[in-house]
């Protein structure tokens, strides 16, 4: 069999931490089931490389909403292509629950968030306590820190979340241009009172994670980290994707395998199950949670027809969702940069533009 490339956190940032950051993050998110969590990563790695089709995955996405109050020059969900195939709205409350009730010690991490605003959600809370309290181990969520107020946050460290991203793109104007309509200050404000609310009650979850966009904090890294770093637990950085479908001259990798096909599936908040975190335009489904369970899921011809495509020299170049996709898109050093005097590379796609909103 040929050996495949399947790259397994890809994207998920571009780090200007120190080790020893790096290493309490991890710790902390490890707090309480520390053996556990550990198995759980090892499988992380370990069943994309050996083609493993674990009971369940072990990690749902479930989109609680596919909504969102921000309007974001580079983001697909403002095009008119994703409004018209994708039915945006809440997931149903009671749908959230069977499919908890199926998951719940079988399935170690749950993501609360795709494509939309999570916090939109008028059961965010419960659906945290609801996961919580059958047994997920950690719950997670991307947010762009809009609803994070502070009472609103005590709630839901109550509820048991354990780990949130917050999307940071840039500083003062530059926030304000790219995540419209907040305010920089504001969203400062917010991280800074989590902050010091876990001080106070001794707490070191949920940890706290910053992500931006490259581009966004390119020509001064070094304030961002110092701004941010005395008040989270991490702080990453992305290069711009293809969010918005522009590029025609993709470079991608050699004997490409995607690694989600074995780690993962994803809800949106129809109840239709896609093929990847990274079908946006729900243009591969593979089952429907409303009718289906995620065990047939998961198991079920749709998506092992995807597995045989991926075991395949360049297969997964028949889909069109790969074909888009930054997973198989090589990647360059195409610049250099350093904070405090910590240099690191920066690994943009090759032949991506990255100037947001192209």
């Amino acid at each position: 069999m040929q050996i495949k490339n399947i790259p397994i956190n890809k994207g998920n940032y571009n780090s200007f931490e120190t080790p020893e950051r790096e290493k309490l993050f991890e710790q902390y998110k490890a707090e309480g089931w520390e053996k556990e969590y550990q198995e759980y990563r090892k499988n992380w790695v370990q069943f994309p490389k050996e083609q493993i089709v674990n009971e369940y995955p072990l990690l749902v996405d479930i989109e609680l909403a596919s909504v969102c109050n921000l309007k974001c020059p580079m983001c697909y969900t403002i095009t008119n292509e994703f409004k018209e195939k994708v039915n945006a709205k809440l997931i149903d409350f009671e749908l959230f629950k069977k499919i908890i009730d199926e998951i719940a010690g079988k399935v170690p991490a749950l993501r609360l968030s795709l494509r939309g605003e999570s916090t939109l959600h008028p059961k965010f809370v419960e659906c945290i306590k609801y996961a919580k309290n059958k047994g997920i181990k950690e719950i997670s969520t991307l947010t762009n820190g809009s609803k994070l107020e502070l009472e609103y946050f005590k709630k839901i460290v109550e509820a048991g979340i354990d780990w949130i991203t917050i999307s940071v793109d840039g500083m003062d104007d530059e926030y304000e241009k790219i995540r419209r309509p907040l305010k920089f200050n504001e969203t400062l404000q917010k991280i800074k009172d989590m902050h010091q609310y876990k001080l106070d009650s001794g707490r070191h979850k949920p940890v706290i994670k910053i992500q931006s966009l490259w581009p966004s904090i390119k020509k001064d890294p070094s304030k961002f980290f110092d701004t941010f770093m005395p008040i989270t637990n991490l702080i990453a950085f992305n290069p711009l994707i293809d969010y918005l479908q522009n590029d025609s001259d993709i470079v991608y990798i050699e004997n490409f395998s995607c690694p989600q096909l074995y780690q993962r599936v994803v809800v949106g908040a129809d109840g239709f199950v896609m093929m990847c975190s990274n079908d946006e335009e729900n243009d591969h489904i593979i089952g429907n949670a409303n009718t289906e369970t995620i065990y047939s899921i998961w198991h079920g011809e749709a998506l092992n027809k995807v597995r045989a495509l991926h075991i395949e020299k360049d297969g997964y170049k028949n889909l069109d969702v790969c074909k888009r996709c930054y997973l198989p898109r090589r990647t360059e050093s195409s610049e250099t940069s350093e904070v405090n005097g910590r240099k690191f590379n920066i690994l943009n796609y090759v032949n991506r533009n990255q100037n947001i909103g192209q």
